[in-house]
């Protein structure tokens, strides 16, 4: 009896520090790679100068300025998930007729409408592309501010180092090429060099926030997508699968319209006029989720 005690003792005690050692290992917070949630103090005249959140310089039309084409809002939509309630806030990205990206005197995107933010740390050479990456970040619809969806829109992607891809994009709208899709819906495509690679697709509900979570394995070039609405929880509903993820690059939240029979060129297409369209954007963190560890939110 004594040994049998002795030994379930021992049993339980090791199956206890077991879990003990679990979960002591996932409530240390992943090690944050970069945060883009905006400070709750943070003013729209911020992101026109340097700052530690995002570029001021990229991705707006010629002679415009964030503190313009920005705006804080509350259209009934919560907070995002990943945001903190008198910590940090959303922000509106919007476009308008005078949104077209001019990087050069000889390359002025006439066929494109553009605003998008970038991580002020992300170089396109930077350790955000390097390891095993979770990319977290919440969008909503403005119900004043509507989209117009016979246009194809990209509202988060990562550009290549190279500027001749996107290893994934978010995409909604009337999507050049493909037709099986509603417009009115959210779909994360994998690598553009393999065209129509649809990871996740959903309805793009109005009145919440959409969730989404990217587990980029740049060791492995895998992605898993994580998604939920409002405050729920994230659920996994894609992947790990095989994505071409290398080339480093640079992330971009916004909007990107496309013009219409332009076939994706930047130069090319329609676009009509008294653009007034926006899309809202909260809680943009990444996280090295190289080692066993608890989500930053």
């Amino acid at each position: 009896m004594r040994i049998h005690f002795a030994i379930n003792f021992v049993a339980v005690a090791t199956a206890a520090a077991s879990v003990l050692g679990r979960e002591a290992a996932t409530t240390t917070k992943c090690p944050l790679v970069f945060d883009g949630r905006v400070p709750a103090n943070f003013t729209l005249e911020q992101f026109d100068a340097k700052n530690n959140v995002f570029n001021p310089s990229f991705v707006l039309g010629a002679n415009q300025t964030f503190s313009s084409v920005l705006k804080f809002v509350n259209h009934g939509t919560s907070h995002s998930l990943f945001d903190r309630v008198g910590v940090t806030k959303p922000v509106e990205v919007t476009i308008n007729d005078g949104s077209i990206f001019a990087p050069s005197a000889s390359n002025v995107q006439v066929g494109f409408r553009r605003t998008e933010l970038m991580i002020a740390s992300n170089s396109g050479k930077d350790v955000s592309t390097t390891g095993i990456r979770t990319l977290h970040f919440s969008i909503a619809k403005d119900p004043t501010r509507p989209l117009n969806l016979d246009h194809e829109y990209q509202l988060s992607f990562l550009e290549d180092s190279s500027f001749s891809t996107n290893q994934f994009v978010l995409k909604t709208g009337n999507i050049t090429g493909v037709n099986t899709l509603d417009p009115d819906s959210l779909t994360l495509f994998g690598n553009t060099n393999k065209f129509g690679d649809v990871l996740f697709t959903t309805p793009f509900t109005a009145g919440t926030f959409h969730n989404f979570a990217l587990r980029l394995d740049f060791t492995r070039n895998t992605t898993e997508v994580r998604y939920s609405t409002g405050l729920h929880a994230l659920k996994s509903v894609a992947g790990p699968r095989a994505n071409d993820i290398s080339g480093q690059g640079q992330y971009h939240f916004g909007l990107l319209k496309k013009g219409l029979n332009g076939n994706g060129d930047s130069k090319k297409g329609t676009q009509e006029t008294g653009i007034n369209e926006g899309i809202i954007y909260g809680g943009i963190f990444m996280e090295d989720s190289s080692e066993n560890c608890r989500c930053n939110y």
